[in-house]
């Protein structure tokens, strides 16, 4: 639980290690005006928030997993998601922008979420997982289309991010995962709408 609480302060307010460097563009891109930054600015703080959650989902998930096996996929997921929250910090960090003051709120939420994920057992767990991760690429696909052209860092972060999340989807099919009933599924993308409308603004 200390460790669990240690991961958790280090998730929203530290400085949270990566394994990956940025992901840079071959092209710096045109100087972007101030509507497109803070367009660019608002999407980047949704999806490090994105991130955050992320990292929560996995924490709680791992804490009631029952074998040792999906204990050690949710950590491995969570260490890689480390990275996605690093690059989105700093690109909020050029940006001039902020990170959500919601953030906490978020992760103790998600956290919850993921922990009562892994109490209904693993391949619900896992199911979940996926669940989650088909529908991050969704949205990360739709953030490519409303990033403005000419920022080419930002849009190299999100597709990066986007490709990392399919793979962890498709992990978690291959782990043994169940397919998630259509209201429970409904119900996340109702949540993930009301988190990233609020994020985008505060």
């Amino acid at each position: 639980m200390i460790n669990q609480l240690d991961q958790g302060l280090r998730t929203v307010f530290g400085r949270p290690p990566r394994q990956r460097k940025t992901p840079q563009p071959a092209d710096i891109g045109a100087e972007m005006n101030d509507r497109e930054r803070d367009l660019a600015a608002g999407l980047m703080r949704v999806n490090h928030t994105g991130e955050v959650c992320a990292q929560a989902l996995y924490q709680g998930q791992a804490l009631t997993a029952r074998s040792p096996r999906v204990r050690q996929q949710m950590s491995t997921a969570s260490a890689e998601e480390n990275d996605h929250l690093a690059w989105c910090e700093e690109r909020i960090q050029e940006l001039d922008s902020h990170k959500s003051y919601l953030n906490p709120l978020w992760y103790a939420g998600s956290f919850t979420i993921g922990a009562l994920a892994g109490l209904a057992g693993d391949r619900i767990s896992l199911g979940f997982l996926a669940e989650t991760e088909r529908q991050v690429v969704r949205h990360l696909e739709n953030h490519l289309d409303r990033l403005p052209i000419n920022d080419t860092k930002s849009r190299e972060i999100v597709a990066r991010m986007r490709d990392d999340e399919a793979v962890h989807a498709t992990t978690a099919v291959k782990a043994g995962a169940v397919e998630l009933p259509d209201f429970i599924k409904k119900s996340m993308r109702v949540a993930a709408k009301v988190m990233t409308t609020a994020t985008e603004r505060i």
